[in-house]
């Protein structure tokens, strides 16, 4: 579990920015894993055209981009946004030692651990060389290079990067650039006027923010907590190929960082609600009794039986509400023995609200 911590005034210890070589390493994640990532379809169809020597040397860097992205990717917290020339002339200055903890974790995951010599240590070695293998040679050749020589790995992986951003991303990253510069400047106003919860907009289902705590708790295979604050400032970092996901770095000595789907891809894959739904969904909720009982199950799951007494009906009563607020599809149902537990369907309730704007904001 990792437990992000925001002050009371979380605005000034929080900063946007954004990188095209985090940007173009993610596409490439997108292609080894399409299926994942539903909104880039027509960018993977595109990429059919890709050079095949370039989509051999992708594929052979997979184990890099394919689960756990290096966090040295991150972007750079302060200075003017740096272009992706400079930022792989950055990522190839790292010392060999860090180089080497960053790109062998998706291989040998240190938990964040540096400075301690892990892959000297002949077993993990091994058990990066045994995992490269089973991804195919050419991975196997380049675990062996990193190993051995974590700079010249660099390189050459620059290398990769250089040629696949000249034959297609290039082209990609003049649009991207202009929609995410364009979503650090509607994330600023969201911060100043509604708070940082709605900046980041509709989180994945393992993302718990908790906006009276000002917590962001996220269910990671990873125990870290981390306060906010002047001297650890927070990073967010809106992203297009990103989606489905939520990026996390929590490690030094990279700052706290968040890379999140940009707004306006989030809106892209928002479920739509059509006209005569959305009526029928307000129906259900024009009733004070059943409004009380959404908002108690929004507090945490409740039974018919734990329900009927906290608003004054008969568990029949409440059964009857209930009915009308699943079929809407505000709540859903789940057996716990004897007990049928309701929960809320926030997926529901946020496409909901996004089909209640989207009326009001259009052209008669």
């Amino acid at each position: 579990m990792i437990r992000i911590r925001l002050p009371v005034n979380p605005a000034e210890h929080i900063a946007f920015s954004y990188s095209p070589l985090l940007e173009c390493v993610l596409s490439l994640h997108v292609l080894v894993g399409p299926k994942h990532h539903a909104l880039h379809h027509g960018w993977v169809r595109n990429m059919r055209a890709l050079d095949p020597g370039i989509r051999r040397r992708v594929d052979a860097f997979r184990f890099v981009y394919g689960t756990h992205l290096p966090d040295m990717l991150v972007p750079s917290l302060f200075g003017r946004p740096q272009t992706f020339e400079e930022e792989l002339e950055r990522l190839c200055g790292h010392p060999p030692e860090l180089l080497l903890e960053e790109f062998g974790r998706p291989l040998f995951d240190h938990g964040g651990r540096h400075g301690e010599h892990l892959f000297d240590d002949p077993g993990v070695r091994q058990t990066m060389l045994g995992r490269a293998a089973a991804i195919g040679q050419s991975s196997l050749r380049l675990t062996e290079l990193l190993l051995d020589d974590p700079r010249t790995f660099a390189h050459e992986f620059a290398g990769v990067l250089g040629d696949y951003w000249e034959s297609a991303f290039a082209a990609e990253w003049e649009q991207i650039d202009a929609l995410l510069s364009g979503s650090i400047t509607e994330a600023g106003r969201l911060l100043a006027t509604v708070g940082v919860w709605s900046v980041l907009g509709r989180l994945p289902p393992h993302c718990r923010p908790d906006a009276h705590r000002q917590v962001l708790e996220i269910d990671l295979p990873h125990e870290h907590s981390v306060a906010v604050s002047a001297e650890n400032p927070l990073v967010l970092s809106p992203s297009v190929f990103v989606w489905p996901h939520l990026i996390v770095n929590c490690d030094r000595p990279w700052p706290t960082t968040l890379v999140y789907a940009a707004p306006a891809l989030a809106r892209d894959a928002d479920v739509r609600i059509p006209p005569a739904e959305l009526t029928r969904i307000l129906r259900a909720l024009a009733d004070d009794t059943r409004l009380r009982i959404l908002k108690l199950i929004a507090e945490r799951p409740r039974t018919t039986q734990e329900l009927a007494p906290l608003v004054g009906l008969s568990m029949s009563g409440v059964s009857k509400s209930i009915r009308l607020l699943s079929s809407a599809g505000l709540v859903t149902a789940h057996r716990e023995g004897y007990y049928v537990v309701y929960r809320l369907a926030p997926d529901r309730i946020a496409a909901v609200t996004s089909a209640i704007t989207q009326f009001l904001e259009q052209e008669d």
